[in-house]
């Protein structure tokens, strides 16, 4: 009898452990409101936003760093403005004009997490892939968001909803 409770037990505790590393995006204020990708872990995504004074599209490229948190490495731009990060303002960045605008490389930015609000204009979303998803379209205009890497558990990962879900239910 004793065996038999045990199977359970230890299934039990093994679905509780953090062990799927996801990119989390939460509502700072309200972190039941949540959404998870594998891929966003895996290979890194692209915040996008139109930018509020010369209203190109702005592209900011994030990787997972080595310490668990976010790096941003590279940025597309149409032209500058407030917020984009000088040529020389980052040792080792290079700058390139490109056929669609300006790009600069090897940004090395490294955060713990990234907090961000939903813009009310700005058309903020986020990319996984080929995959685009509008901020707007899961989280109401100015909430405050957090994007981090993080390992959750196998029952946390399979209950919350997941942007790759999203994308298959939006398509059928």
């Amino acid at each position: 009898m004793k065996k038999l409770l045990i199977l359970p037990v230890i299934a039990l505790i093994v679905i509780n452990l953090p062990v799927v590393r996801v990119l989390s995006v939460s509502n700072r204020k309200n972190f039941s409101e949540r959404i998870y990708s594998l891929d966003g872990a895996g290979e890194g995504f692209v915040i996008s936003y139109t930018h509020s004074v010369n209203k190109g599209r702005v592209h900011d490229f994030y990787v997972p760093a080595e310490d668990g948190g976010l790096e941003l490495y590279r940025t597309q731009f149409v032209s500058y403005g407030a917020g984009i990060p000088e040529p020389g303002e980052t040792p080792g960045a290079e700058f390139f004009v490109t056929d669609t605008g300006y790009e600069i490389r090897n940004l090395h930015r490294k955060l713990p997490r990234l907090v961000m609000a939903v813009g009310v204009i700005a058309e903020h979303s986020v990319t996984f892939g080929n995959d685009e998803f509008f901020l707007k379209d899961f989280f109401k205009p100015q909430t405050s968001l957090v994007f981090e890497i993080k390992r959750v558990s196998v029952a946390d990962y399979f209950i919350t909803k997941k942007w790759s879900l999203y994308e298959r239910r939006k398509r059928n």
